[in-house]
């Protein structure tokens, strides 16, 4: 990523005919404007869609090459071209986190957001924040949990975790019939197993757990 390249997001709500002469008039304004700020290399995404919708191809390819490529900057017409209601949120909750720039022609600069919009964003973040942190926590507990009740992961896990971060194949069954036979509750194991790089969800936790007592009683 060089400190030139940035990304231009041009959208309109319908497909009809007569939109196409806007998509044109904002890819070619932002064009210009992206140079006047130094960015001579600059990637283009386009929607006709509505702004209210966030499954759209041009915004979620546009998101994915900015994450892969570490791109700081992003031109619209107004932020309103990104998207509507709580998809408008949502966006600009994700430039947000990949620390993006978001510049719009209405606003000559980077984009303005009234006290409501920002309080909303950093609740967003607070939110997200804590949630990672309950979500480790978690994982912690389970796992002091489990050794407490005598689990040695390092003798009953085999293979676990991968460098090249591919995931587990099998399902460790053996390991989930010691954790619950230990206390644990399915989420519980979920979230103890996640944390030594086994990524499972409770509902399958749940279902081979009935699976393996099932055939011991064939």
């Amino acid at each position: 990523m060089t400190k030139t390249k940035a990304v231009i997001y041009c959208r309109v709500s319908t497909d009809k005919n007569t939109q196409e002469t806007s998509l044109a008039r904002q890819q070619e304004e932002l064009t210009k404007y992206a140079k006047s700020f130094g960015y001579k290399d600059v990637e283009i995404f386009i929607d006709q869609h509505s702004g209210y919708d966030v499954d759209r191809d041009g915004l979620l390819d546009m998101l994915d090459y900015m994450k892969e490529y570490g791109i700081k900057a992003l031109f619209v017409q107004d932020e309103t071209r990104l998207g509507r209601g709580n998809a408008r949120m949502v966006v600009l909750h994700l430039l947000q986190k990949y620390e993006a720039t978001v510049y719009t022609l209405n606003d000559a600069g980077p984009v303005v957001l009234n006290e409501m919009d920002t309080m909303l964003l950093e609740i967003l973040a607070i939110v997200e924040e804590y949630q990672r942190r309950m979500h480790n926590a978690k994982i912690r507990r389970g796992m002091r949990r489990a050794v407490e009740n005598g689990y040695q992961p390092q003798n009953n896990l085999k293979n676990r975790g991968n460098i090249e971060g591919r995931e587990r194949k099998e399902v460790p069954v053996e390991e989930i019939v010691q954790l619950r036979q230990k206390g644990l509750t399915f989420a519980e194991i979920a979230t103890t197993l996640s944390g030594l790089g086994i990524s499972i969800s409770k509902a399958t936790v749940h279902r081979r757990y009935i699976e393996y007592m099932e055939r011991l009683e064939e």
